[in-house]
């Protein structure tokens, strides 16, 4: 990707992680920072369930992602799309959806990204990613996923 792809997106990556400095933010850490490469202005957030999420209008991209807990997306980023204004400030904005979690990528697809899908309609996804216990340092994987993520913003612009 060249600088210039990106220079005018605004993402913001709003997340959860029950812990700080664990894999999911060393993971949005380095997602951030590959946006950032590409020219893109970052900013982060961590999710609250009954926050006021007025802020996310300013953004052009909301990355979202969570770990996976007791087979669920963590409670703090499901909340904050069922019992704040997060869902209504999404409408309409491009989305890119991450997930982190030791389910076999299949079982990921089908049971958990649906829990933050179902919540989006209206919005569009641009890109979606299950991360693996391996794969949340894996810096091509990474590198793939901010660079799918970049390719569908930047078609989405020429549309």
């Amino acid at each position: 990707m060249t600088n210039s792809a990106t220079t005018s997106m605004k993402a913001l990556i709003l997340f959860d992680s029950k812990s700080f400095g664990g894999s999911t933010d060393k993971l949005i850490d380095t997602i951030g920072l590959k946006l950032a490469e590409a020219g893109a202005y970052v900013e982060k957030a961590r999710c609250k369930s009954r926050g006021d999420y007025s802020f996310v209008k300013e953004f052009d991209v909301v990355i979202m992602g969570a770990p996976i807990y007791y087979l669920m997306v963590s409670s703090e980023l499901m909340g904050a799309l069922l019992q704040s204004n997060l869902k209504s400030n999404l409408d309409g904005k491009k989305i890119g959806l991450f997930l982190s979690c030791g389910s076999p990528e299949l079982m990921a697809n089908m049971l958990y990204l649906p829990q933050l899908k179902l919540n989006l309609i209206g919005s569009t996804i641009l890109a979606e990613k299950v991360f693996a216990p391996n794969q949340v340092t894996d810096q091509s994987v990474i590198a793939h996923y901010v660079d799918e993520l970049i390719a569908a913003y930047q078609k989405s612009l020429a549309e």
